[in-house]
């Protein structure tokens, strides 16, 4: 079953410089208990897309639906079953982690006694039992996003929304976080993840949809998606980075795309099929032309290269300028599946 499904989206804003197409026709499937990772460069509408499948914005055409309830039609419903979690921690810095929850509960009128014992359950799921009691103003960066992200699943969302939910936070709270997460989705829970770390979404995704110019151009597993841009990566370090455009040269002659230079200005890389018969012939070649390496070798791509390829930009880390991060709104394995 698709816990969510979105055809033909489509969003136009209005500004000083003329219209904003943020969304020209974006399509969408997520099956339930699985995770999609959205990725795109900055300003392809990924935050727009969870705006309006969170009720916040309304489509100017298309249809939507979580659960199968349509999302503009009965956005009440709608917010009933999703849970959503930002690039911000949405909390109550004066009260404690316990009393944000609590709040969180009655808010969505599950009384006081539901309220409290989902409260005190979510504190010990995230392992916040020491510090539950406190003012959230004295948490970390890693327990401020645990309690935010626990806010999002007060109600047993069967839906969870995450943009850029380990944005700044340090490796070992995002490897934390990820665990809860593939947990969340172990028990069933369907999540859409929006997220600057191409990682992320390596580690944690079942499919992966690459949006950019507001639609989907690509989607797959992310080995689907790396087999796309080729077999293998042949690289090569120069000592002189002067000798960079007759290496570029070289590579050319035995890669199957346009070789790249990094920023560096000494390193060069291409995609190849074959990748030991090309390496062998590229480092013949630059002993030839007498190119000095500092090394040569072979690596499988990464998504980086995948979103290289697609989009002709890197990963940033910024969202989409235009429409801002869903940063509040309360209304949010891989491997550990295998």
């Amino acid at each position: 079953m698709a816990m969510i499904e979105a055809s033909g989206l489509t969003k136009t804003y209005r500004s000083k410089s003329g219209p904003v197409h943020a969304l020209t026709g974006f399509d969408l499937t997520v099956p339930e208990g699985t995770v999609k990772a959205l990725l795109g460069p900055n300003g392809a509408g990924k935050t727009t897309v969870v705006k309006m499948l969170t009720t916040l914005e309304v489509p100017d055409s298309g249809t939507a639906h979580i659960a199968g309830i349509d999302v503009v039609a009965d956005p009440q419903s709608t917010r009933r079953t999703i849970g959503v979690s930002g690039q911000y921690a949405a909390v109550d810095e004066n009260l404690t982690g316990f009393e944000n929850l609590d709040m969180i509960g009655r808010l969505y009128h599950l009384g006081a006694k539901v309220s409290r014992e989902r409260a005190r359950e979510l504190i010990d799921v995230f392992d916040l039992s020491a510090a539950g009691d406190r003012p959230v103003k004295g948490f970390s960066g890693g327990m401020r996003r645990r309690i935010d992200l626990a806010g999002a699943l007060v109600t047993n969302p069967r839906v969870l929304f995450l943009d850029e939910p380990t944005t700044g936070l340090d490796p070992r709270s995002r490897l934390a976080l990820w665990d809860i997460i593939t947990s969340l989705v172990a028990g069933g829970t369907t999540v859409l993840l929006t997220t600057q770390y191409l990682e992320e979404a390596d580690r944690l995704a079942d499919d992966i949809a690459v949006i950019d110019g507001g639609r989907v151009i690509a989607e797959g597993t992310a080995d689907h998606l790396k087999a796309q841009v080729g077999g293998h990566r042949l690289v090569v370090a120069l000592v002189d980075e002067a000798r960079a455009d007759q290496a570029l040269e070289v590579l050319r002659r035995h890669g199957d795309a346009e070789p790249t230079l990094g920023s560096d200005g000494r390193q060069v890389e291409v995609a190849v099929t074959d990748g030991p018969t090309a390496l062998q012939r590229t480092l013949a070649d630059l002993g030839a032309a007498g190119i000095e390496l500092h090394d040569a070798g072979m690596r499988r791509p990464t998504l980086d290269d995948v979103f290289l390829q697609l989009t002709g930009r890197k990963a940033v880390d910024d969202d989409d300028p235009d429409t801002g991060s869903v940063a509040t709104n309360k209304t949010s394995k891989k491997e550990a599946r295998r």
